[in-house]
């Protein structure tokens, strides 16, 4: 892609730079020759950024071909035996997803399943190249009780969430369930992310959606658009804090999406910015090559900074509730928004949450007082905590 603005990648470390070379290398063959990347490189480091990117995978059916002594044996060992354990992992995450798709369908209960071995299998044609750790669903939010009585009927056990008068309207945009005896985590979505960032509605989605060839039963995901500007929102909003998101966008794009065929989605939905920082970071991340047109959303000088601020997240190693308690990424979260997208988020820290009856008691038919209160609650609890 061709444009005039060129990330500040001094702070790259060098094991960082070797896994964004072999993750480029298109030839699995040639990996063998980064001569000058595998210097003085701190194999331990490498693999730990492996790992918390999420691309030990792709990583090691490349080196394993590399055929190159200056790669310790330990390194290709580790590589695969989380590789296995990954192939069984997304076998297990593919028979649980095809039972839950026929049990909710048998319920008359639309779902369109976000990420897992169904987009695995679509994007890099293998379950076992790319990994997920639980299951994501997009449901209506008028299904959502009867999910929840169906996960819960076949044993989940929901996460304990706050939910002082409905806060979980404005502040949440998914329910975590856990089978205990499965070891399997799922996320029940009704909104890609939470209010007030804009985005299709449910009924929208299902008409464009797909139907998978992995599994027996029917199992439905997101149409081509819809996925990809779902992972880039998901990818923008996370900090592209792990490469496999970005991966994800590249090999998406080298199958050669149009423009024409999201243009008009990117601004229905008010997306072009992140749609710019994707294409960046792809760009000079990945070396992404894109179809004629997708370098004008990279123009904006906006996409520009959020480009270059998402750096800072993808270069360590933290987890994301590190990440997310940070000033630094506070910042960067609200930079991702339009004017108006922030007044609401200004406006929803207004709003009640469970801290505040903890604070002070109010009886149950005065808690509408809790509004006009907020401010004076959240100014206490903030004077009373210790320095």
């Amino acid at each position: 892609m061709d444009n005039n603005y060129t990330l500040d990648l001094s702070s790259l470390s060098k094991e960082l730079r070797l896994l964004l070379e072999i993750l480029k290398t298109e030839d699995y063959d040639s990996v063998g020759l980064l001569k000058k990347e595998l210097i003085d490189i701190n194999w331990g480091e490498f693999l730990q950024l492996a790992m918390h990117h999420r691309v030990y995978p792709l990583i090691y059916t490349k080196l394993k071909k590399a055929d190159d002594n200056r790669i310790p044996p330990y390194i290709i060992q580790t590589l695969y035996k989380e590789f296995k354990k990954n192939t069984l992992q997304m076998l297990l995450l593919s028979g649980e997803m095809e039972q839950v798709s026929e049990l909710f369908t048998e319920n008359q209960i639309r779902l369109l399943y976000l990420k897992g071995p169904v987009i695995a299998a679509d994007i890099y044609g293998d379950i076992s190249l790319r990994t997920s750790k639980d299951l994501d669903i997009l449901i209506s939010i008028t299904d959502l009780k009867s999910a929840e009585e169906l996960l819960l009927s076949i044993g989940y056990e929901k996460e304990v969430v706050p939910n002082f008068l409905n806060e979980w309207k404005w502040r949440r945009h998914h329910v975590v369930y856990f089978h205990p005896q499965k070891n399997i985590q799922l996320e029940l979505h009704w909104r890609f992310q939470s209010f007030p960032m804009k985005e299709p509605k449910f009924n929208e989605l299902w008409e464009r959606k797909r139907v998978s060839t992995l599994t027996s039963y029917p199992v439905y995901f997101l149409g081509k658009e819809d996925l990809l500007l779902y992972l880039i929102s998901h990818g923008a909003r996370h900090g592209w804090f792990r490469l496999r998101w970005l991966l994800d966008i590249d090999q998406m794009l080298r199958k050669g999406l149009k423009l024409e065929d999201i243009n008009s989605l990117i601004g229905k939905y008010q997306n072009r910015k992140l749609v710019g920082q994707a294409l960046i970071l792809a760009s000079e991340l990945l070396k992404t090559h894109m179809n004629e047109g997708w370098e004008k959303l990279t123009e904006g000088t906006d996409s520009k900074k959020i480009a270059q601020n998402a750096i800072d997240f993808i270069k360590g190693t933290e987890s994301l509730e590190t990440i997310m308690s940070s000033e630094c990424y506070q910042n960067y979260s609200l930079s991702l928004k339009s004017n108006l997208q922030r007044f609401f988020v200004f406006l929803i820290l207004f709003y009640p949450n469970s801290a505040d009856p903890m604070t002070l008691r109010v009886p149950k038919p005065l808690h509408f007082l809790y509004f006009p209160l907020r401010p004076f609650l959240v100014v206490w609890r903030k004077t009373r905590k210790p320095s």
